[in-house]
C-alpha cells in the first residue's frame, strides 16, 4: 500500500520525500498566468503550491483578498461567471469599531473562497497607518495597533470558520509602496514592539494558518530573511504554529529565507523576472548538496507547511460549487458599509435630508464612484452601485439636467487620449483622474441652485499597490478645480439659504481645513465596495444613523504628521532607507502628546443621536481592570455609539505617550432614552512598555488614569486606579 499524507504521518512523509520534492514543496509553482506559467485552476488566483501526487500531497490555491476574493470573473470557454463580492476597504471596516461585522465580512469572504476552490485568502493586511500617503493604507486598518489587531483577529476568525486559511500580512513595517522591494526600514526596538508588532501579536490569538513576510528590509535585513522576527519573535515568543510565506518575489536569497524561518517562497520561479538568478528550487537543492543549507532546516519548513496542508479544502477533497451566495454577501457588504461611514460635520442638523428634497449632484465621482483601491486589494464584483444610482434607487429626486451634463462631460473626457482608461497592475483598468467640470459655463450652478433644495458634492480619490500618494494638489490637497467647485456651489446655495453636503469617496485622509467651513455637512463614505451608493443614500436620508468613527487621524496639514519629514525616505528621489525618527509617536500618540491640533482626531465621528456617558466604575484584580459605565441615548432617533477606553500612565522611568487606546465597545442600537451598561476589560499586561535597556516589557507602578470617551479628544468620564501591587 502506497504511503499517503494524513495528519498523523507527517514525519513519515518527510522521511519518504526526495530532496527535490522537499525543495518543490517550499517554493510556489510560479505566478499563474504570467511569465509563461499556465493559469491557476482557479483563474486569477495569485499563486499555487506544488503537488506531490505519489504522497497524496495536493497543490493548494492562494487568492488575494483584503476587500474580497480576487479571481478572474471570466474564464475562456466557460459560460459561468465567477464574480466575487466587493466588500468595503479595511479602513472603513475599522471605522465601524465593530468586531462582529468584521467577523461576518471575513466569514462571507471565506465562503466565497471555499466555493471558488481557494484554500488560502491572502488577508487581512494590518500594517500601521504610519503616514497618510501610503498607497495601500486603504487595505490596512488603523494607525493604532490595538484597533488594527482586534479587527484583524475578528477577520481571521470569520475566514477560518469556513475552512479557509487566513494570512496575516505584511510582516513587518511595510508602511510604504515607494521602493517597497528594497527599502530599509530603520526603527527602534521599542517602536517596533509597541507599534508595529503589537497588532500582529493580537491578531495571532485567532490562530491564522499563515503569515506573509514583508518585502522591505528591517534594520538592514530583508523581512523574509530575518530570523529574529520570523523565528525568535513569531515562533518562539508568540508560539505561531502555521507557516510563513514570502510576499511575491520578495527577498534575494532563498537559502537565507529557509534558515530564517520563511517556510514557503512565493510565487516561485523568480528567474523568470531576474535572469541572474536560478530557479529557487534548484538553488535550495544545490545549497543542501553543497552543505550550505542543513536539510534539517528544510525538513522543519516542510513540516510547517504540511501541518497546514492537511487542514485545507484541497486536501480534504472539497468540491467547490462555484456558486457562492452573492445575494446574501451583498447584504453583509451593505451592513458593513453603513456601519463604517463617518459623519465628520453636520451643521445645524443639515443631515439627514428630507427624502422629498430635490438634489443636485456635483463632482465626477458621483458617477465614477470608487469602490476600493487598486492592486491585490481590488475585486471583480457583479456590479458597483454608484452614488448617483444609489440615491436614485432610494427615491431621491435628482436634478436630471445636471446629471446629463456630467455624463456627457465624462464620456467626452474619457475619449481623450490622456484620460482614456488603460490597463494597469494585474490587467486592472486604470482611470486617470478627471478634472472637475467648468461650472461657470452656461450659468449651470445658479440654475441648479434655483431649482433644487440641496447641493451634494462628491470628491473622489484612489490609490493602490505599487506607488504612494503625493502631498500635492489633486491628491492630499484639493486641486484648484475642486476648490473652485466647492466655492461656486457653496456660494450659489448659501445665498439662497440652502445647504451643501460633501461626500468623500476616498481611501485615506485628505486636507479639509481650507474648505470645510464653506459647506454644511461632510460624510466620509470611504470606498465602500459594491454597495457604496445604497449605503450613502440610506445615511443621507436617515434610514441609517451613521455610527462610524475615525481609525486614523485627519491632520490639519500633511506637514503636521511627524513622519512627513522622512516619507518616503532618503534620498527623497530614490529612497534607500527610512528612519522612523518619530519612534512610538504615531498618529494620535503624537498629536495628543505634543498638543498638535488635528482637523479630526482619532476616534471622532458624529451621529444623528446624542449620547451621555454615566456611572463610571473601576475594579481591579491581579490581571485586569474592569471599566464599567452607562451609555444613554438622549437624542430623538435610534443610534449606536462607539465608546473608547484610553489609559494615561503615571510618570516614571520611561517616556510615554499622553494616552493610549486600551479597549473599545460599540453599543447595540439604542432607542431614544435607552441605556446600555458597558464593561471593558483592560489587561494589566497591556499597560506595559518595552524597555530597550533590559529588552523586557516593564509595568510602571503608580496611579493610572482611565479615560472613557467618544474620541481621543472627547473624554466623558475619568477615574484613577492604583497599579502598585
Amino acid at each position: 500500500m502506497s504511503l499517503k499524507l494524513n495528519e498523523n504521518n507527517i514525519e513519515e512523509i518527510i522521511n519518504s520525500m526526495t530532496l527535490e520534492e522537499k525543495a518543490k514543496l517550499v517554493v510556489g509553482i510560479g505566478m499563474p498566468g504570467f511569465f509563461g506559467n499556465p493559469p491557476s485552476r482557479v483563474q486569477g488566483a495569485a499563486g499555487e503550491t506544488h503537488s506531490i501526487p505519489r504522497l497524496g500531497i495536493p497543490s493548494t490555491v492562494m487568492a488575494d483578498g483584503p476587500a474580497g476574493v480576487r479571481i478572474d470573473p471570466v474564464r475562456e470557454g466557460a459560460k459561468t461567471t465567477y464574480h466575487a463580492t466587493a466588500f468595503p476597504i479595511a479602513s472603513l471596516l475599522s471605522s465601524a469599531w465593530n468586531r462582529e461585522i468584521v467577523r461576518e465580512v471575513g466569514a462571507a469572504m471565506g465562503r466565497e473562497a471555499r466555493e471558488y476552490g481557494v484554500d488560502f485568502l491572502l488577508a487581512p493586511a494590518l500594517n500601521i497607518h504610519r503616514n497618510p500617503l501610503c498607497g495601500r493604507n486603504f487595505e490596512y486598518y488603523s494607525e493604532d495597533p490595538l484597533l488594527s489587531g482586534e479587527m484583524a483577529k475578528a477577520f481571521v476568525e470569520g475566514v477560518q470558520s469556513e475552512g479557509v486559511g487566513a494570512c496575516l500580512k505584511h510582516f513587518i513595517a511595510n508602511n510604504q509602496e515607494t521602493n517597497r522591494l528594497t527599502i530599509d526600514i530603520i526603527v527602534s526596538e521599542r517602536a517596533l514592539r509597541e507599534i508595529y508588532l503589537k497588532g500582529f501579536e493580537i491578531a495571532l490569538k485567532a490562530k491564522p494558518w499563515t503569515v506573509m513576510s514583508a518585502y522591505n528590509k528591517l534594520n538592514g535585513t530583508y523581512c523574509s530573511q530575518n530570523k529574529r522576527i520570523l523565528t525568535d519573535i513569531l515562533r518562539n515568543e508568540w508560539k505561531f504554529d502555521g507557516f510563513v510565506m514570502t510576499d511575491w518575489f520578495a527577498g534575494n536569497d532563498p537559502v537565507e529565507q529557509m534558515e530564517a524561518g520563511n517556510d514557503l517562497i512565493m510565487p516561485g520561479k523568480v528567474n523568470q523576472i531576474r535572469a541572474e538568478r536560478e530557479d529557487e528550487v534548484q538553488e535550495i537543492i544545490k545549497a543542501v548538496k553543497e552543505g550550505n543549507l542543513n536539510e534539517e532546516i528544510l525538513d522543519r519548513n516542510v513540516r510547517n507547511i504540511l501541518k497546514i496542508i492537511v487542514k485545507t479544502l484541497s486536501f480534504r477533497g472539497y468540491k467547490p460549487s462555484n456558486k457562492p451566495d452573492l445575494e446574501e454577501h451583498a447584504k453583509i457588504a451593505y451592513e458593513a458599509a453603513v456601519e463604517g461611514m463617518v459623519l465628520l460635520k453636520n451643521e445645524d442638523g443639515t443631515l439627514p435630508l428630507n427624502k422629498d428634497s430635490e438634489v443636485a449632484l456635483f463632482g465626477t465621482a458621483q458617477i465614477e464612484t470608487i469602490k476600493g483601491g487598486t492592486g491585490s486589494g481590488d475585486t471583480h464584483p457583479r456590479y458597483v452601485v454608484s452614488i448617483v444610482n444609489g440615491l436614485m434607487e432610494r427615491g431621491f429626486q435628482i436634478d436630471e439636467d445636471l446629471l446629463k451634463t456630467y455624463k456627457d462631460y465624462i464620456k467626452t473626457m474619457r475619449n481623450k487620449e490622456e484620460y482614456k482608461i488603460r490597463e494597469g497592475l494585474f490587467g486592472q483598468p486604470v482611470m486617470p483622474k478627471l478634472p472637475e467640470m467648468d461650472l461657470l459655463k452656461d450659468n449651470m450652478v445658479e440654475e441648479a441652485a434655483e431649482r433644487t433644495d440641496v447641493g451634494i458634492i462628491v470628491l473622489g480619490r484612489i490609490s493602490g499597490e505599487g506607488c504612494d500618494r503625493k502631498p500635492e494638489k489633486g491628491d492630499f490637497y484639493l486641486s484648484d478645480d475642486e476648490q473652485e467647485l466647492i466655492d461656486i456651489v457653496s456660494k450659489a446655495y448659501h445665498v439662497r439659504n440652502k445647504r451643501v453636503v460633501v461626500i468623500l469617496n476616498v481611501g485615506g485622509p485628505i486636507e479639509v481645513m481650507s474648505w470645510r467651513d464653506k459647506v454644511d455637512a461632510i460624510l466620509l463614505a470611504w470606498q465602500a465596495g459594491q454597495e457604496m451608493g445604497r449605503a450613502v443614500a440610506d445615511i443621507l436620508s436617515g434610514k441609517v444613523n451613521p455610527s462610524g468613527k475615525l481609525p486614523t487621524t485627519f491632520p490639519k496639514d500633511y506637514w503636521d504628521v511627524p513622519s512627513s519629514k522622512n516619507f518616503p525616505g532618503d534620498p527623497p528621489d530614490d529612497p534607500k532607507k527610512v528612519v522612523y525618527e518619530e519612534g512610538i509617536y504615531v498618529g494620535y500618540r503624537y498629536f495628543d502628546t505634543f498638543d498638535v491640533e488635528p482637523a479630526y482626531e482619532f476616534g471622532y465621528g458624529l451621529s444623528y443621536a446624542t449620547f451621555n456617558y454615566e456611572n463610571l466604575k473601576l475594579e481591579k484584580d491581579e490581571s485586569s481592570i474592569r471599566v464599567s459605565f452607562d451609555i444613554v441615548n438622549i437624542g430623538e432617533v435610534p443610534g449606536k455609539e462607539v465608546a473608547q477606553v484610553y489609559v494615561r500612565a503615571p510618570k516614571g522611568e520611561m517616556e510615554k505617550p499622553f494616552q493610549e487606546l486600551k479597549g473599545f465597545v460599540k453599543t447595540k442600537l439604542l432607542n431614544p432614552g435607552e441605556r446600555e451598561r458597558i464593561t471593558v476589560s483592560v489587561d494589566i499586561a497591556s499597560l506595559t512598555y518595552f524597555n530597550e535597556k533590559t529588552n523586557k516589557w516593564v509595568l510602571e507602578k503608580g496611579i493610572y488614569e482611565i479615560r472613557v470617551g467618544a474620541s481621543s479628544r472627547d473624554i466623558r468620564l475619568s477615574g484613577f486606579i492604583d497599579v502598585r501591587n
